[in-house]
Formats: C-alpha cells, sequence, structure tokens
C-alpha cells in the first residue's frame, strides 16, 4: 500500500437548491466539472451556518440551510496532493428572485437540468442520488 501524507479531513457543507426542475451548481472558470454550492466549515461554526455563510460570500444573498439530506466522503488526488473530505448536504432554501451571480472571479453559478445532472460532471458523483431526490 502507497503512504500518502494528509493534512487531515475537509468538512465541507454543500446545499440542494432547487428551481423549475433546475438545480443549482457552481463551476470553476477553469474547470469542466460542479460541484453544489458550499464550502468549509470552520472550527467552532455548525454546517448549516457555514453553508449560509458561504452562499453569502459566494453569491450575496440570505439562504438558509433546512433539511438534512446525507453525508457524502470523497478522496481524491490535487495537484499531485491526496484530499480527503466529508460532505454534509442540506436543503438549501434561497429566493427565487435572488440573482444567482457569482461574487468571486473565480466561480460561476448555473441552473442545470435535473433529469440531465449525470451531464453535469457532479463531484463527487455520489451527490447525483442526493440531487435527484430532494424535493424541490
Amino acid at each position: 500500500m502507497q503512504e500518502y501524507e494528509l493534512a487531515g479531513i475537509e468538512v465541507i457543507a454543500r446545499g440542494v437548491a432547487k428551481r423549475g426542475g433546475k438545480v443549482l451548481l457552481c463551476k470553476a472558470k477553469s474547470s469542466t466539472t460542479t460541484y453544489l454550492p458550499g464550502g468549509h466549515v470552520e472550527f467552532g461554526e455548525k454546517a448549516r451556518q457555514a453553508l449560509v455563510r458561504e452562499v453569502r460570500e459566494e453569491m450575496g444573498i440570505p439562504s438558509a440551510a433546512s433539511d438534512f439530506l446525507g453525508v457524502v466522503e470523497n478522496s481524491f488526488t490535487q495537484h499531485g496532493k491526496p484530499h480527503a473530505e466529508v460532505n454534509l448536504v442540506y436543503k438549501l432554501v434561497i429566493d427565487p428572485s435572488a440573482p444567482t451571480v457569482s461574487q468571486e472571479d473565480w466561480i460561476e453559478f448555473l441552473w442545470w437540468d435535473v433529469a440531465d445532472i449525470a451531464s453535469a460532471r457532479l463531484l463527487p458523483s455520489e451527490m447525483i442520488p442526493i440531487v435527484q431526490s430532494c424535493p424541490g
């Protein structure tokens, strides 16, 4: 077995926001893969609080994290270094009239047809059944 130096396991809060048969996804402008909105849980912060904070920072809009939808563990190699994360996934509630425009230069948000979620290259791919089963 190959040994890796792992800095730690990252805890990530992610949200599933749906509107009219579409789900809100985030994408690095330089990437072809997508992920659910959210980000790292900071020390002393609850995951729901982290999700709301990340949405406010990244989109500039208020939101709420409601129902807990599941956990997705993930490990991957990025820039030659191993990473591990635990994603805590919640239903994300945002105002339907709120703009979903990025406040950060390197990412963008898009609404993707839930029926075609497999083509979104959503990572980790274990999120797909959570997105499909989330009411919305």
